[in-house]
């Protein structure tokens, strides 16, 4: 173990409310378990849920940090007794369960894994939450397979540029859909196939028309709301859908006809509360099976910009704002 401070500088959440309660704190280094590494944070990526959690409407699992943060890259500085896989002076990029807005971050082992090969360390920083978001709701539980049609809403978001990039690469047809003609030309970069502007049309009558009312095979959504019968409308039949978020609300009132008529399954599933045990399977199947795609070039994070951690809110507003285009990172001054 390196000889280490008992404090650490870290961005905490004052009060629920807007991006203005990020304040900075100093806070006892975190104590590891066996199972746990600690990591000198280098970067730490900004997501959704952390906004959520700053508004108090998504409190961090039983056990986890109070600060915000899912994701981060940095050094091992230390490791608990069952540790094998990392050895301290390793370079990891890791999901973390909360507490990555700090200088130091612990993590469970097998959440972290090594740098891809040709990426920075702030590029790394942007890969965990969404890699592993997309893997497991997309490949595992809604089984996407080559020569399918795959829908991801919000494609310039950090999930919609992973979605399409590994959508692509393991050979899926792909549509998604964006507000404006600037994402669109970006998805389009990225490999999407059908680009939907959903200020310009209906995204459920594009898809048909563009599929000859067949529909779509597999849909990710974090809009819910309107959007859940409004996806059933464009699945195909047998189609899967799953939800990961409901930025617009709970939907009320749907046609459950039109989901049994279509013989359709609608899954959901939230990432954070899941096991250490299933976090590590999905970690392990990530570098199997992707981490060589991203050391080729084929897939990789897409970054919009980059904060100093004292300027955490800042990179709040600009994901608030929706005009980014892939991931917003901190980075540590």
């Amino acid at each position: 173990m390196q000889n280490l401070p008992e404090n650490m500088s870290a961005i905490a959440i004052s009060e629920p409310g807007g991006p203005e309660v990020l304040k900075p704190e100093t806070r006892p280094m975190p104590e590891i378990d066996s199972h746990e590494i600690l990591v000198r944070v280098v970067a730490a990526g900004v997501n959704r849920p952390d906004v959520l959690q700053r508004k108090g409407a998504y409190p961090p699992p039983k056990g986890a940090s109070d600060l915000p943060g899912l994701e981060v890259a940095g050094e091992v500085v230390a490791c608990g007794a069952e540790v094998q896989r990392h050895k301290v002076g390793d370079m990891v990029t890791a999901l973390a369960p909360g507490g990555g807005y700090a200088t130091f971050c612990k993590v469970p082992g097998g959440h972290a894994l090594p740098i891809p090969k040709g990426l920075s360390m702030v590029e790394a920083a942007a890969l965990p939450e969404t890699f592993f978001t997309v893997w497991t709701n997309v490949f595992d539980r809604c089984g996407l397979s080559s020569g399918e049609r795959f829908l991801v809403h919000g494609g310039t978001s950090g999930i919609g540029t992973t979605a399409i990039q590994l959508a692509k690469a393991f050979g899926a047809e792909v549509f998604t859909t964006v507000g404006s003609d600037e994402k669109a030309e970006a998805v389009r970069k990225l490999g999407a196939d059908h680009v939907i502007n959903y200020r310009n049309q209906a995204f459920e009558k594009a898809v048909l028309e563009l599929t000859d009312g067949q529909g779509v095979d597999v849909i990710l959504d974090m809009v819910g709301g309107d959007y859940v019968e409004r996806n059933w409308k464009a699945a195909a039949v047998e189609g899967r859908i799953c939800q990961i978020a409901t930025l617009n609300g709970i939907a009320e009132n749907v046609n459950f006809s039109r989901l049994m008529v279509k013989r359709l399954t609608h899954t959901g599933s939230t990432l954070r509360p899941r096991s250490d045990a299933f976090k590590t399977a999905i970690a392990e199947s990530l570098e199997e099976k992707v981490w060589p795609l991203i050391e080729s070039g084929e897939v990789g994070p897409v970054m919009d910009s980059t904060f100093p951690f004292s300027q955490a809110s800042e990179a709040h507003k600009r994901m608030e704002s929706s005009g980014h285009i892939g991931k917003i990172v901190l980075t540590m001054e």
